[in-house]
């Protein structure tokens, strides 16, 4: 039921206005100054009913009443106690209105900061707490620190990263050493192969010589002379 009232009562505050701005005075803007202010306040207090009734959900449709809601409602951590609304300013322009409200709270007060368009239509609603100068310097030391602590962070990372590629070669070297033990154990095998098979091929042309030599000489054996070496003849 406290619901149902709240939004019936921003709807009567928006049709009031649209209605009666023509005849209040002072007029700068489709509505007074008086008139924005007291809109702006009941547009903050609905907005508490909305949230202290925990009925935010049901606003998930309108975007604009959502954010609004979402906004003040990450307010209020900071803001503590809800104390009310005091005043406000207001900002005309050709196409849309800003109002201001103030609002107090038991740790700190708030602006809440509400624009309509030309037809007095919410277009953003939005709560900003009011922090000392302190809590500022305070919140971007914190936000220095976190900025360059990620940064350092990740530049020790990076240098990690690096340092480990000292290690692939030696991995690649102890990979490839067997490799090269078996290339050159194949060669001790294949030049050995080759020196027996030099061998047998001299000592067969050893006993051919041999025995040609023996033929020549009318001796049936070769027993009577020794082959020392066998040298190819350069003919002119």
């Amino acid at each position: 039921m406290k619901k149902l009232l709240a939004i019936l009562g921003m709807i009567t505050c928006m049709i009031g206005l649209a209605a009666c701005g023509s005849e209040a005075g002072n007029v700068t803007g489709p509505v007074s100054e008086e008139e924005a202010v007291e809109f702006g306040e009941q547009t903050v207090n609905s907005i508490y009913q909305i949230y202290s009734m925990g009925a935010e959900a049901d606003y998930a449709e309108n975007e604009v009443a959502y954010n609004g809601i979402q906004s003040f409602a990450g307010a209020m951590s900071d803001i503590g106690n809800y104390l009310g609304t005091e005043g406000g300013t207001v900002e005309f322009s050709e196409d849309e209105t800003i109002i201001r409200i103030n609002i107090n709270g038991s740790d700190h007060s708030a602006v809440a900061e509400i624009v309509l368009d030309d037809t007095l239509a919410y277009t953003s609603i939005a709560t900003n707490v009011n922090y000392s100068t302190g809590e500022k310097m305070e919140k971007a030391a914190l936000n220095t620190l976190l900025g360059m602590g990620t940064v350092f962070v990740v530049l020790i990372l990076i240098s990690l990263i690096i340092s480990l590629f000292s290690f692939i070669p030696k991995l690649t070297a102890k990979k490839k050493e067997p490799q090269k033990a078996q290339a050159e154990k194949a060669n001790d095998v294949v030049a050995q192969i080759s020196e027996k098979e030099e061998l047998s091929d001299d000592l067969e042309l050893v006993a051919v010589i041999s025995a040609a030599v023996a033929a020549y000489e009318g001796s049936g054996s070769t027993d009577g002379f020794v082959v020392r070496s066998i040298r190819k003849a350069h003919k002119k």
